[in-house]
């Protein structure tokens, strides 16, 4: 009996989220974050060679950094999407930013992803950053797997290494593969679960390592490397043995256990094996929280929300993209959706994927994948698409800003463009923006996590919308959201130490010149409620300029 379309729907559904991998890197800066994703594309075949992250001269510049200031400066600022295919499976790369001041569009990258990369530096070990984002990580249940980096150059030892993780992020590590040597003398792994070597050659800059496998008994092996590099990376792995851990699969994709790979990323050494046990220990796209519980990825109809905007990703077009998450059912070009924030109706008629600044048209797409969509200013983050029954995803929340600034345009004739660009900063999540209770004052304030978050926003005023800008600080460091509204903090009257401000949702806020004035008005008035994340939105417009 032939099998009916929705059966053959259904099949095809089930076949596309297995082969799907979905993940993000976190890191500190300069553990090799930006490195590390320009070679699991050119393994992927994503690309031909890799760049370096401080181009010089003659040297390709990074794929997955676009942005002018970017490449001034060789740092990632924006996260990027990178789809690509390996060995049978589709990969998507949620590329995040590396500078710590911009922790928060690595937070709602991490919302839309499966799965964890935790790149550590073997030198360094545990970087504030990195342990920042673990612990997004965690709120989260997302899957963490660990790769330290910069084996070919001095470290820690990788014991020691282990150790940290454990004891430090209360996460147990399970070493999938095993370094032979460090530094000068790191020669290559051993695969725990095989007991297969695999060796490395130094490539030519940007091309992929020449790797030889052979079997850890082979006799060979000890003409190819130095015995006592081969007799102490046995030795530690009995260790590892003795110590008794299992590697469990349920316990990784809890985000109890991490799989721990060693390699590095400069030289190629080991990302090809990292490359290859992810695959097969990742988890595929998983049910997705909304207000009507969880939804699973083989709902037949589509769903999806709005994790990230861009604005001027190509400055020939000065076009705005919404980055969607497919969550459930399939994408399919043209297809009409409704928009959960406005209950309208809305045909998506020129999706993309994207891959650093080049983008192709997507016809579909399946839970996992990420596509661009045209923004006309109707999408904001968190928002939720979808099809059939209602369904509205968490939102994303924004968390507390630490510098504050007002934004000043010196030129009264370019006001017009001047409110165009914080308009659109604002929707993409650039930095927050909150205003003076005083409708007089029409500057708006720019509160961010880091100085350089006001940086790029000046830039980008300046360079995209051809507004230059003067910023005044403010003396604030702490704010905090009123859980009350309005109508409780007039039950207070007059409070001492803080200023009164609004954000886009006309919101109250409170901003303190420090914690100790913080703690006093707490003390004062122990019944008001205070909350260092902004309460998620839902359904209601956003104050413009």
């Amino acid at each position: 009996m032939a099998p009916s379309p929705q059966d053959l729907t259904s099949a095809e559904m089930d076949e596309a989220v297995a082969k799907r991998r979905n993940f993000a890197i976190i890191s500190h800066p300069d553990a090799g974050k930006t490195t590390l994703t320009e070679k699991l594309l050119l393994y992927g075949g994503a690309i031909q060679q890799a760049g370096a992250v401080k181009a010089r001269g003659e040297q390709r510049r990074v794929t997955s950094d676009w942005m002018e200031l970017e490449k001034q400066r060789g740092i990632s600022i924006t996260s990027t999407v990178l789809q690509f295919d390996y060995s049978g499976s589709t990969i998507n790369l949620l590329d995040t930013p590396g500078h710590q001041d911009f922790s928060e569009d690595t937070y709602r990258t991490l919302a839309a992803a499966d799965n964890a990369v935790m790149l550590e530096d073997a030198a360094k070990g545990l970087e504030p950053q990195t342990r920042k984002l673990f612990e997004v990580c965690r709120m989260r249940q997302i899957p963490i797997f660990t790769f330290i980096n910069k084996m070919d150059r001095p470290g820690r030892e990788p014991l020691e290494l282990l150790d940290e993780i454990e004891k430090e992020l209360e996460l147990l590590p399970w070493a999938v593969n095993w370094p032979i040597g460090s530094g000068e003398h790191f020669r290559g792994v051993i695969d725990r679960r095989t007991r297969q070597v695999t060796l490395f050659e130094r490539a030519e800059r940007g091309r992929q390592a020449s790797e030889r496998s052979l079997d850890a008994a082979d006799p060979e092996l000890r003409e190819l490397v130095e015995p006592e590099l081969l007799d102490q990376a046995l030795e530690e792995i009995e260790l590892l043995q003795e110590a008794g851990a299992d590697l469990d699969l349920e316990l990784v994709h809890a985000g109890e256990q991490t799989p721990v790979f060693f390699g590095s990323a400069m030289t190629n050494f080991g990302v090809r094996p990292f490359l290859n046990a992810f695959l097969e220990l990742a988890q595929q796209p998983v049910a997705r929280q909304s207000h009507e519980g969880p939804i699973d990825p083989l709902r037949p109809e589509f769903s999806g929300f709005v994790f990230k905007l861009q604005a001027n990703m190509d400055s020939r077009h000065r076009d705005r993209v919404a980055f969607v998450r497919v969550c459930s059912g399939k994408f399919e070009k043209d297809m009409t959706v409704q928009h959960a924030r406005s209950g309208r109706a809305i045909r998506l008629s020129r999706p993309q994927k994207l891959f650093g600044q080049d983008r192709e048209v997507v016809e579909e797409a399946y839970p996992g994948d990420v596509i661009g969509l045209n923004n006309p200013g109707m999408f904001a983050i968190g928002d939720t698409l979808y099809i059939g029954p209602r369904v509205e995803y968490e939102g994303i929340p924004c968390f507390s800003p630490e510098i504050f600034a007002w934004l000043r345009n010196p030129n009264p004739s370019a006001f017009k463009n001047f409110r165009k660009g914080v308009n659109e900063l604002r929707e993409e999540g650039a930095v927050q923006i909150l205003y003076d209770t005083d409708q007089s004052k029409r500057d708006p304030i720019l509160a961010a996590v880091g100085q350089l978050q006001l940086e790029v926003v000046q830039h980008r005023l300046e360079k995209e919308y051809g507004v230059p800008t003067r910023l005044e600080p403010l003396g604030f460091s702490v704010a905090r959201w009123v859980s009350g509204g309005w109508g409780e903090l007039e039950k207070l009257g007059r409070i001492f130490n803080c200023k009164t401000v609004r954000d886009a949702w006309d919101r109250p806020v409170l901003l303190f010149k420090n914690d100790w004035n913080l703690n006093q008005l707490v003390e004062d008035h122990p019944d008001l409620e205070l909350a260092s994340v902004a309460p998620v939105v839902s359904g209601l417009e956003p104050i413009s300029l």
